[in-house]
């Protein structure tokens, strides 16, 4: 087995996993299973600061992001889709699918998304039922300001679906700071589950949008609104899988125990990432706005992305990312969150990046293990 340093899914703490084995019950039959789920999506809305409702769908984080424009997109409905990086951009695909009508707001990938560019965009149109904002968008690693830009969409009364599967617990994120009517997350990243849940907190306001619609929401197992009162009326629209949701309630535990530290934590191994990176000469994608869980580094010359990759799985036997769409071929990334998110593990990443690079005559002007040991120190 690789050890798994990749911008997600993450390693999985030994607890999390033996929560996955205990016995099963029957999740469409059994209150106690329903008491469980409710106490764990109330824990969710817990980490995130929040009254709004939390709950827990049996799919991928992608199912979140397809669920949000399901629930709330009607046939011609304009949605502000605000493009700063690759999954930023392909929210527009899902708007597409359940016949609305996606506007791109498109920034610099290089950069966070600027709230004066974006208000100015928003003077001149800004009729849309709702937007769509990446927190951390994974493949380049920028972080957007998703509190501050929620709370101007709302100024102009504007909802905002907020995808932050690679930024929540990695990165600081307060809801009830915020304007965001559905939180977006995934339970293979920062909260190191092993992938196969989407987590997602509702406002009142986004379940009043699905109620008003003029038409059906036009998926089933993507539809928000069927488990809207699932508890009062004790059923589940599908099958929950319990053995998952048993592993997602450990590693919210695990969170809770570290949760004064856990952000200190992500940015201080994030910081000495970077610069150790910078004084090793080797280049970082972004110009600014880095995110605390993953660091994308700009393929050097003289090396491809699948000579990093392949050369560090084969001589280091450690998994890092590379990368796809308009970034294929250029990045690869280094995933420090949740589970990696330690100096050990982060060191012995740099010292096989560093052996794989220069192994390819490429020169890296220091030790970057120990460049980064010492930011630490």
């Amino acid at each position: 087995m690789y050890k798994i340093m990749t911008a997600g899914p993450t390693q999985v703490r030994e607890n999390v996993r033996m929560a996955r084995s205990l016995e099963c019950t029957n999740p469409d039959l059994d209150p106690a299973f329903f008491d469980f789920y409710k106490e764990t999506c109330e824990m969710l809305s817990k980490a995130m600061h929040t009254e709004n409702k939390a709950l827990i769908l049996g799919g991928e984080g992608i199912l979140g992001l397809e669920a949000a424009c399901a629930s709330l997109t009607e046939s011609g409905d304009r949605v502000l889709v605000i493009d700063n990086g690759v999954f930023g951009k392909g929210f527009a695909d899902f708007v597409k699918i359940y016949g609305g009508e996606p506007v791109s707001f498109v920034s610099d990938y290089h950069r966070p998304v600027e709230l004066s560019e974006l208000e100015a965009f928003l003077q001149k149109d800004n009729n849309f039922k709702y937007a769509t904002v990446v927190h951390c968008d994974t493949p380049s690693g920028v972080l957007n300001d998703v509190e501050e830009i929620s709370k101007l969409l709302d100024r102009y009364g504007i909802m905002t679906v907020a995808d932050s599967v690679a930024g929540m617990f990695g990165e600081p994120l307060d809801l009830s700071n915020s304007k965001i009517d559905i939180l977006c997350g995934g339970s293979q990243k920062a909260l190191s589950c092993p992938p196969g849940l989407t987590m997602l907190w509702v406002s009142d306001r986004a379940f009043r949008a699905m109620e008003d619609r003029k038409t059906p929401i036009a998926a089933f197992y993507a539809n928000i609104l069927l488990f809207k009162d699932y508890y009062e009326k004790q059923v589940f629209p599908y099958t929950m899988p319990v053995s998952d949701i048993n592993g997602l309630r450990a590693a919210l535990e695990n969170y809770f125990e570290m949760e004064d530290s856990i952000y200190d934590r992500h940015a201080r191994i994030a910081a000495a990432t970077r610069k150790a990176l910078t004084e090793g000469g080797v280049p970082l994608y972004l110009e600014k706005g880095w995110s605390n869980t993953v660091t994308c580094i700009a393929v050097p010359e003289g090396i491809t992305d699948m000579e990093i990759l392949e050369g560090m799985e084969k001589d280091y036997n450690i998994m890092i990312s590379g990368c796809f769409d308009v970034l294929a071929g250029k990045i690869v990334r280094i995933g420090h969150m949740g589970e990696n998110c330690y100096e050990d593990k982060v060191a012995e990443t740099l010292d096989a990046l560093q052996g794989t690079l220069e192994k390819k005559g490429i020169q890296v002007k220091c030790d970057l293990a120990e460049t980064f040991r010492k930011e630490l120190a």
